[in-house]
Formats: C-alpha cells, sequence, structure tokens
C-alpha cells in the first residue's frame, strides 16, 4: 500500500500529463499556474480547488491603503493571511498529486471560506436562531468541523461539493445587486460572473472532457481555471468589500475605483471611501 506522501497517492489526477516536463513535478503548468502568486485583498473568496491569487496580489495594497484606518485588525489579518495557505497547499498537491497534498489543498480552501464567512457574511442574512457575529463563528466552525470529517469519506467528490459553494456566492451577489442602484456596481459584478463562467468551464471540460483534450494534445484547461478564476476573485473581492462596507461602515459612502485609471485597458479594481453615506 503506497503512503498518503507517496506521489500520484491522491484520488484525483487532472488531465495534464505526469512528470513530462520535470521529473519533480507531476503536473507542471497546473503547478506552475497556480504559484503565480498566493496575496489577495479581504473577500469571502468562494472559489475552490486552491485558487491561483496572481492578480489580486496587485489588489492587497490598495485596499488596504483605503481600508487599513477602517477596519479591525481581525478583519485585516485574515484578509492578508487567508489565501497563502491554500496557495501553497495546491502547488503541492499539483506538483506531488499525493493523498495527502490533495487533502491539505481542499481542505485549507474550505477553512479560508469558512473564516471569510465567518467574518464578512452579511448580518442581515443570519439564520433567524443566530443573535451575533459570535454565534454564527460558533455555526460556521461547527459545520466547517463536520465537513472536514465528511471530506476523508470520498475525497475524490470534495471538489465539486466546493464548487457548489460558488453559486451560494452568486446568489448572495444577485441579492444585494437587487438593493444597488450604482451601475459601476452591476458592471463589476457581470464581468466577475463571465470570468467565473470561464473559469468553470475550464474545469468542468478538463474534468470531464479529458480524452478529447489528450487526443489533441491539449489537456491544459485545469491551467486555465486556476487564472481565470483568479481574474473573477479580482472583481469578487472589491464587491465583497463594497457590500460589507455598506452594512459596517455606515458612516461612509463605498465608492468603487480602478488602478491606475478607468481608461486603461487593463485595470485593478479597488474600494474607495468616501463621506457622507449616501444609500446605495
Amino acid at each position: 500500500m503506497p503512503s498518503i506522501f507517496s506521489y500520484q497517492s491522491a484520488e484525483v489526477d487532472w488531465c495534464e500529463g505526469n512528470f513530462e516536463r520535470s521529473p519533480v513535478i507531476a503536473e507542471y503548468y497546473n503547478t506552475v499556474s497556480q504559484g503565480t502568486g498566493w496575496g489577495h485583498p479581504a473577500a469571502a473568496s468562494g472559489t475552490p480547488d486552491g485558487t491561483t491569487f496572481f492578480p489580486l496580489l496587485l489588489l492587497t495594497p490598495l485596499n488596504s491603503l483605503v481600508l487599513e484606518g477602517c477596519w479591525d485588525g481581525e478583519r485585516l489579518l485574515s484578509s492578508r493571511a487567508g489565501p497563502i495557505t491554500p496557495g501553497i497547499f495546491s502547488m503541492y498537491f499539483h506538483m506531488t498529486l499525493s493523498y495527502v497534498g490533495q487533502l491539505l489543498d481542499e481542505l485549507s480552501i474550505l477553512w479560508s471560506l469558512a473564516v471569510a464567512y465567518s467574518f464578512w457574511y452579511p448580518k442581515v442574512y443570519f439564520p433567524r436562531f443566530i443573535k451575533s457575529r459570535k454565534h454564527f463563528f460558533w455555526l460556521s466552525g461547527v459545520t466547517t468541523i463536520i465537513s472536514t470529517l465528511m471530506s476523508f469519506i470520498k475525497p475524490a467528490i470534495n471538489a465539486y461539493a466546493l464548487n457548489c459553494i460558488a453559486f451560494h456566492l452568486l446568489y448572495l451577489t444577485w441579492r444585494e445587486l437587487k438593493k444597488c442602484q450604482d451601475r459601476r456596481v452591476h458592471r463589476m459584478a457581470a464581468v466577475m460572473v463571465m470570468w467565473w463562467v470561464l473559469a468553470i468551464s475550464s474545469w468542468i471540460s478538463d474534468r470531464w472532457l479529458c480524452g478529447l483534450w489528450q487526443a489533441i494534445n491539449f489537456p491544459y484547461f485545469h491551467s486555465f481555471w486556476h487564472v481565470l478564476i483568479a481574474l473573477s476573485l479580482l472583481y469578487l473581492c472589491p464587491l465583497v468589500i463594497y457590500f460589507d462596507v455598506n452594512y459596517e461602515m455606515p458612516a461612509f459612502r463605498p465608492k468603487l475605483s480602478y488602478w491606475p485609471s478607468d481608461s486603461w485597458p487593463v485595470v485593478v479594481p479597488y474600494i474607495a471611501l468616501e463621506e457622507p453615506h449616501k444609500q446605495c
């Protein structure tokens, strides 16, 4: 019986050929695309499977500069440290395809999502039996512990379960957009959904159409998933911050801005705070 740390001991193997470009890296392009960056700003990052965070690395200092004086220390710490661990573990998984690597990858994402939900899930959507953020912390913790134990039962379906969380995030975004008349917010949400659709299409293609891509010698759609889901997060994160400011800092009016400027073809979205607050 192979060790749980052994190469290719995981229940999941992606479409890219193993050890074709390196004797020590099982899935070269999946590993490289995952390792292009790990930093990302405060957000409920509801994307599974160890997403890559390269574009979000640019966004971190921008949002931190704008919100540093307003957010409490716990939120800032969780926003900066949260994605680093999933990024490292996902690289390890794609490099080794080990059983331990798979579980570390998936469970680090699960717990990062739990932290994000705990801090940024709007209070207006709390279940009726939850009376405070502290109680919601406990609910999130218990749910995550149960989910962690269940993940050992059939690890092959963990990635599918994690992907389903994105639908809840899309639903929450839709609920918030119904309250908001700012066209810039709606446009950013539309761009975020576009990148997510492209990303999940790449993920599904790699998972279900692997034989086709291998036949034409192009088994790299999981690498595209890493990049595309990062682009989706690039727009999701400012949206989460925008809605969070409306709820948690009513004295301010959040404004979506782009760095270096709106006129550039490639931009990084971020949130600026203005006073006085005007209801969205």
